[in-house]
């Protein structure tokens, strides 16, 4: 275990990330305007690659457009729990597993009462350099690299995108705990993204990055379950 007393930590926060559980048993109780916005902020102070921030939030709180949303919900989720979520992952006890997807299927039969879903997105802007500044990374990187580089360019972009969006999801995710509200990220919308952007009338070259239900959690917090740090970890090389 991790000393965390000393002067330069705060106890509060490392707390706040040990149990941080994915909560998808939450209650119907509607989360007030004011918490909403606390959430958001706390997404939009999350860093921006390059500071571009061109992060957009769809927040459903709307009863008719939750219902509306609730059948997409199950069809992504009965896919997953039919294909990568079958199987316990590797090393998971089958016991605990089952309890996840019970709560799965919890949040699947009951998403229509969900207090607020959040649809972080993103448009990555058109690349502007010139051809000189293609010659000139070219021949920083080497032939070999930069047609690694070129056979790669879509999972780059992705990746590029992504590290926009995620860590200010992760402000929300903390910010969500902090206030004693349930949050999980999913992106089994991904699945049927199109149909999900038509419902909520996303724009279609922007893209989404998950799905987040928020609510009061009907359970209580408690300290998640993770590898030790010692297994993880590879000092100066694998």
């Amino acid at each position: 275990m991790i000393d965390l007393t000393g002067a330069e930590s705060d106890p509060r926060l490392f707390d706040m990330m040990s149990t941080m559980r994915a909560m998808r048993r939450i209650k119907p109780d509607p989360v007030s305007e004011d918490l909403v916005e606390k959430l958001v902020q706390a997404a939009v102070w999350g860093p921006s690659g390059g500071n571009m921030q061109r992060f957009e939030y769809v927040v459903v709180t709307d009863r008719d457009v939750m219902a509306r949303l609730a059948p997409l919900w199950k069809r992504c989720v009965d896919a997953y729990l039919a294909t990568t979520g079958a199987l316990a992952p590797e090393g998971m006890d089958k016991a605990a597993y089952g309890r996840m997807v019970a709560a799965i299927e919890y949040q699947r039969d009951h998403f229509a009462d969900t207090p607020v879903l959040v649809v972080p997105c993103y448009q990555f802007p058109a690349p502007r350099v010139t051809e000189e500044g293609y010659l000139a990374s070219a021949q920083a990187l080497g032939p070999a690299a930069t047609q690694r580089m070129m056979d790669t360019q879509e999972r780059f972009m992705a990746l590029a995108e992504g590290s926009c969006v995620y860590p200010g999801v992760q402000n929300l995710l903390l910010a969500a705990r902090g206030l004693g509200l349930a949050a999980n990220i999913t992106i089994w919308h991904l699945m049927l993204e199109e149909e999900w952007k038509q419902a909520l009338g996303i724009p279609e070259d922007m893209r989404t990055f998950a799905a987040i239900p928020v609510g009061r959690p009907m359970g209580n917090f408690g300290p998640v379950r993770r590898r030790p740090v010692s297994e993880v970890v590879h000092r100066d090389r694998w």
